[in-house]
């Protein structure tokens, strides 16, 4: 099927007074890792728990799979992971997710070669018979990642998969959202995590105060802020490091930032350098990292609101 895996045209929530969501629009490319961040209380889990009919939103239209927003049946091809997840602990690992498949509809003569499957993808097959409260944080994130896949959907929705795990565990969850993109799925990952969502993610959408206030491909974005760092053996010289900075250019003891598109345009920077008789011992090429962006466009919007 053709077209985005979600388009929200207009998506408002209202709690009293309070805008949660403030008329938010974005489109999911479908087969895509999809990133949605934002500073606490943004709105991120409120938008997941919106699109997921968790809550009521106050208004409400687009389209999920290429139904509209909230359709049932349609609801039955997703699997969620949702922010601090709970689970009994008094059932195993093999038993939650075999829960979750009959909540989700999965024919019970299929059940169980499923859970044998996931327990295998997430890591957890020596833990699947032993009970939720013996796990680690860690282990309940694979174990809720696997539930979340039980009914084999087309859409996921992961709030925080990595919440509270440590750098392997998020090492091998990283490797799941690869996967489960590799099979097809549309992968939508609601994170504080910046370096994780920019390693996996093919799209970004930055909530701030319930409003998208940037969104595009992680490339897109990033590339705006490219650059060349030039070092030098040596600090640049004072009279030279004055007429850089004048053109523009950042100069700080060795280092020269160029803003440049392609290496073509620093050959001028060069060669003022070398007629300087300054020494080059590094040129690389840089951009903008995907939390610099972030915190650039939180800060920006900030401002714009009117607050510190």
């Amino acid at each position: 099927m053709n077209g985005p895996a979600v388009e929200i045209e207009y998506l408002r929530k209202r709690y009293g007074g309070f805008e949660a969501l403030a008329g938010v629009s974005l489109s999911v490319p479908r087969g895509s890792v999809f990133g949605l961040l934002g500073p606490n209380g943004a709105g991120k889990s409120t938008m997941i728990k919106s699109l997921l009919t968790i809550i009521r939103p106050t208004e409400c239209r687009g389209r999920m799979l290429g139904m509209p927003i909230g359709h049932r049946a349609t609801l039955g091809k997703v699997g969620y992971l949702p922010e601090h997840a709970r689970f009994a602990e008094y059932l195993t690992g093999r038993e939650v997710i075999a829960y979750s498949a009959g909540m989700t509809g999965v024919p019970v003569r299929e059940t169980r070669g499923r859970v044998d499957r996931l327990l295998e993808t997430v890591g957890m097959k020596a833990w699947g018979e032993k009970k939720l409260g013996t796990y680690s944080k860690g282990m309940r994130q694979r174990i809720g990642l696997a539930q979340a896949l039980v009914n084999e959907p087309e859409i996921v929705f992961l709030d925080e998969p990595t919440d509270g795990v440590d750098p392997e565990g998020r090492i091998d969850i990283r490797k799941m959202i690869e996967g489960m993109k590799a099979e097809g799925r549309t992968v939508f990952v609601n994170s504080h995590l910046l370096g994780e969502v920019e390693q996996v993610a093919d799209q970004v959408a930055i909530l701030s105060h319930g409003k998208v206030i940037r969104s595009g491909s992680v490339a897109e974005l990033t590339g705006t802020g490219k650059h060349f760092e030039i070092r030098t053996l040596g600090p640049v010289p004072s009279v030279l490091r004055e007429k850089l900075e004048a053109a523009g250019l950042q100069v700080a003891g060795d280092k020269v930032g160029v803003p440049a598109k392609d290496a073509g345009e620093v050959q001028s920077v060069i060669d003022a350098l070398r007629a300087a008789g300054v020494v080059i011992r590094e040129l690389k090429e840089s951009r903008q990292t995907l939390e610099e962006l972030f915190l650039s466009a939180v800060q920006g919007a900030r401002q714009e609101g009117g607050q510190p």
